[in-house]
C-alpha cells in the first residue's frame, strides 16, 4: 500500500512541477489536403506554403499541426464530395462559386488576389499565330477552349458562348491540346508558365496577344461545420495581410515573379467575361484582396520583414 501511495505522490508531484507541464505531451491537429498532381506541385506550391504560414499563427501551446495529403487522388468534383461528407479531406482550394459556398464554407480571403480569372491562353505552338487576328470575343467563339468538366470556369465560359470541350482528367487536358482536340486551354496567369515547365515535351506554348479577364477568387474551402479550422485560417490569412507577409509571399513566390516577367501585359487584348456564378458575398470591394496586372509594381509591400 505504502508504495501504491508513493506511486501516487510521486505523479502528483510531477503534474504540479511546471518544468514537467511544459514537457507534457502535445496534441495534434492534423489537416488532410488533396493530393497533389506532379503536373500543377508548381504554383501549387505557393497556396500550400501560404498554408502552413496561416495554421501557424494559430497554433496552440502543446499543440503540433501536421498538413498531410491524402492518400487517395482525387479529381476537382470528387474534392469538393468528400469534404462535403467530411470524409478523407479537411480542406481544399478552389475557385468559388455560389453551388460550392452553397455546400462548403468558404474562408472568403483571395488567395491569389484574383489571378485564377486573369487567364492567358496555351496553345500548340504552330497555332499561336492563328490568334494574332482575334481582336474580340465574336472572332474568338470560332475556336475551342479546353476545360474540366466541374469547374466553374467552363460555365463562365459557356455564358460567354464560347465553346469549351471539357474532360474530367486535368492532366488529360495537355495531352487533348497538344492533339487539336482543341484549340486553346485558357490558364490562371499564375499557373500557365509553371504548366509549360511540367510539360516540356509538348508543343505548347503561352499565346502572347490575348488575356481573358473575370473575377474568379481562389479560396480555402472547409467542411460547413468545421469553425474551429475556418477561424484559424481567417485569423492567419488575415494577420498575414496586416504584417506584410501575404504580399511578401505573393510576390516572391516563383509562379508569381515568373508570370510579372513574362505576360507582358501591355501587348495584350484583353476580353472581359461575365461571371453569373459569382457569390453576392465576394469581398470585391476590398481593394488590397486583388491586384491589377496593369499596375502590379504599386501594390508591393512596403515593409521589410524580419
Amino acid at each position: 500500500m505504502r508504495l501504491a501511495q508513493l506511486y501516487i505522490l510521486s505523479i502528483l508531484l510531477y503534474l504540479l512541477n511546471p518544468e514537467a507541464l511544459a514537457a507534457a505531451p502535445q496534441k495534434q491537429l492534423t489537416v488532410t489536403i488533396p493530393q497533389q498532381s506532379q503536373f500543377n506541385i508548381g504554383h501549387n506550391s505557393y497556396v500550400l506554403e501560404l498554408l502552413e504560414e496561416a495554421l501557424a499563427r494559430s497554433k496552440k501551446p502543446h499543440e503540433v499541426i501536421n498538413v498531410q495529403q491524402s492518400k487517395i487522388s482525387f479529381t476537382q468534383a470528387r474534392q469538393i464530395a468528400e469534404l462535403q461528407r467530411g470524409e478523407n479531406l479537411d480542406l481544399i482550394w478552389t475557385m468559388t462559386s455560389i453551388d460550392r459556398e452553397a455546400v462548403l464554407r468558404p474562408i472568403r480571403i483571395p488567395l491569389l488576389k484574383g489571378l485564377l480569372g486573369q487567364r492567358v491562353l496555351l496553345v500548340r505552338t504552330d497555332r499561336a499565330k492563328d490568334f494574332k487576328s482575334v481582336n474580340n470575343l465574336q472572332q474568338l467563339r470560332r475556336f475551342k477552349a479546353g476545360q474540366g468538366s466541374h469547374w466553374p470556369d467552363t460555365r463562365v465560359l459557356r455564358h460567354s458562348n464560347l465553346a469549351v470541350v471539357t474532360t474530367t482528367n486535368y492532366p488529360l487536358l495537355f495531352d487533348m491540346l497538344a492533339g487539336g482536340r482543341f484549340d486553346y486551354f485558357p490558364r490562371g496567369a499564375n499557373e500557365a508558365w509553371q504548366e509549360l515547365t511540367a510539360h516540356p515535351n509538348k508543343p505548347l506554348q503561352v499565346e502572347p496577344s490575348i488575356l481573358l479577364s473575370y473575377i474568379a477568387p481562389l479560396y480555402f474551402f472547409v467542411h460547413q461545420d468545421n469553425h474551429d479550422l475556418a477561424a484559424r485560417l481567417m485569423t492567419g490569412l488575415n494577420e498575414m495581410y496586416t504584417d506584410g507577409s501575404f504580399d511578401q509571399h505573393f510576390f516572391e513566390h516563383s509562379s508569381i515573379a515568373t508570370m510579372l516577367k513574362n505576360i507582358n501585359i501591355d501587348e495584350r487584348r484583353t476580353f472581359e467575361l461575365d461571371n453569373p456564378f459569382l457569390p453576392k458575398q465576394t469581398p470585391t470591394s476590398t481593394r488590397h484582396y486583388w491586384l491589377n496586372l496593369s499596375q502590379p509594381r504599386t501594390q508591393r509591400p512596403n515593409r521589410t520583414l524580419n
